[in-house]
């Protein structure tokens, strides 16, 4: 096995190809309802395992882009089209276009002082990019001195309306898989920060999560008090799989690998400058008043 391959398991291998295959999608070369290659292919054409590629492909169907059927392949089942950013957006970003999470938030763990505060329904995506970081931290690509991470999350009790199978709203079992979900991914983020502290890879780290009676109908990132990084989740219709491998059709969202609008702390009084100090005065104050 080459030395490529064999430190893939730290994420920078699983993020290169997610956000290579979610892009293709997205600018159109694989179209809505086309079959994707095969996991052979793929894994010959980025260079990486089986086991990578079938990690990606699993991610790609729980964020609704593809759909998979044993023995069929994965055919796209979502295109997201990048959307305008509004003018003004600061330089930082690709001029005009929403941007996706993954290299903001390695841009921000290359700081000695890592801040983050997030929004958002499960912690999927956070999970897996922190997972990112903690592999660049543990091979010395990078060397925060500290990490400070405030998570917002709904309730658990919350009766949110997202995901709910579509012909029976009351059924318990995507409210217990949401639970399930977010427990899981919290857990992990835990883990993973609370490791790199004990074993002296990071000098600080603090994690805080609190719980808010509010559904997340956004997905919000505060960077360093410099960037913000802001996503609607859009109600879809799409089939999930349970544990057991039966399929409900629900009423869910996209979140997972989506593409946010970016904007840039630039001078006093820009619209960067605002909107960043907007988004944070927002999230300090759910933070404060609302979240337990």
């Amino acid at each position: 096995m080459s030395g490529e391959r064999s430190g893939e398991a730290g994420g920078k291998e699983f993020s290169r190809v997610f956000e290579g295959l979610r892009d293709r999608i997205a600018d159109g070369t694989y179209p809505l309802g086309s079959r994707l290659p095969s996991q052979r292919e793929l894994a010959e054409e980025f260079g990486v395992s089986r086991d990578t590629v079938q990690r990606v492909m699993k991610e790609l169907q729980y964020g609704g882009w593809i759909m998979s059927r044993q023995g069929s392949g994965s055919c796209v089942s979502r295109v997201v089209t990048p959307k305008r950013a509004p003018s003004g957006t600061p330089s930082g970003t690709t001029p005009g276009w929403a941007v996706t999470l993954g290299p903001i938030i390695s841009q921000a763990f290359e700081q000695p002082e890592v801040t983050l505060d997030v929004f958002t329904l499960t912690s999927e995506s956070l999970n897996m990019h922190i997972g990112v970081q903690n592999e660049r931290i543990r091979t010395g690509e990078i060397s925060p001195r500290s990490i400070a991470l405030r998570m917002l999350l709904p309730s658990e009790g919350l009766d949110v309306p997202y995901p709910r199978a579509k012909d029976d709203p009351d059924d318990p079992r995507l409210r217990d898989r949401l639970n399930d979900l977010t427990s899981r991914h919290t857990s992990s983020v835990r883990r993973i920060l609370r490791a790199l502290e004990l074993e002296g890879l990071v000098q600080s780290v603090q994690l805080e999560i609190r719980y808010v009676q509010l559904t997340p109908t956004f997905k919000l990132y505060l960077l360093n008090g410099t960037d913000a990084l802001h996503a609607l989740y859009e109600p879809v219709e799409r089939l999930i799989e349970l544990d057991d491998g039966s399929e409900i059709l629900a009423v869910d969202v996209l979140g997972f690998g989506a593409a946010m609008t970016h904007y840039v702390r630039g001078e006093a009084g820009s619209y960067g400058a605002s909107s960043v100090d907007n988004m944070q005065s927002w999230f300090d104050s759910v933070w404060n008043l609302l979240a337990r």
